[in-house]
């Protein structure tokens, strides 16, 4: 699999081996859906979130780590919850905020305020 080299040499996070594993196991997730319960959706997605998240965190720096475990954490948290709806619903949406927080603090000040997010507007 990928590793730190491949990263540094091209600025990629996946290598091709992982990105067909993940597009595989989405495109499969998709098919194998139309004959599932509903519920499993979440699940699968939540399962393709975290094998991403593995697949980065090789390579993520100190503050994109901490976000990526806390995926990979709150996927195993969550996927045993599926019998409890409203844990279930609660555990993703506590992931939601973490991504939230996450990328609001990624953004650059200056480009927050141009585009309109910074106060809620339309860009």
């Amino acid at each position: 699999m990928g590793g730190p080299d491949i990263a540094d040499r091209t600025g990629r996070v996946l290598d091709e081996d992982d990105a067909v594993e993940l597009l595989a196991y989405l495109l499969c997730s998709a098919r194998t859906q139309v004959d599932e319960a509903a519920e499993y959706a979440p699940l699968r997605l939540l399962t393709a979130a975290g094998r991403l998240a593995e697949m980065i965190e090789p390579q993520a720096g100190d503050r994109l780590r901490a976000l990526l475990h806390e995926v990979r954490r709150g996927h195993a948290e969550t996927s045993v919850r599926a019998g409890d709806p409203q844990g279930y619903v609660d555990r993703l949406d506590a992931l939601s905020r973490t991504l939230a927080a996450y990328l609001l603090d990624s953004l650059d000040p200056g480009e927050a305020a141009n585009d309109g997010t910074a106060t809620g507007g339309a860009s």
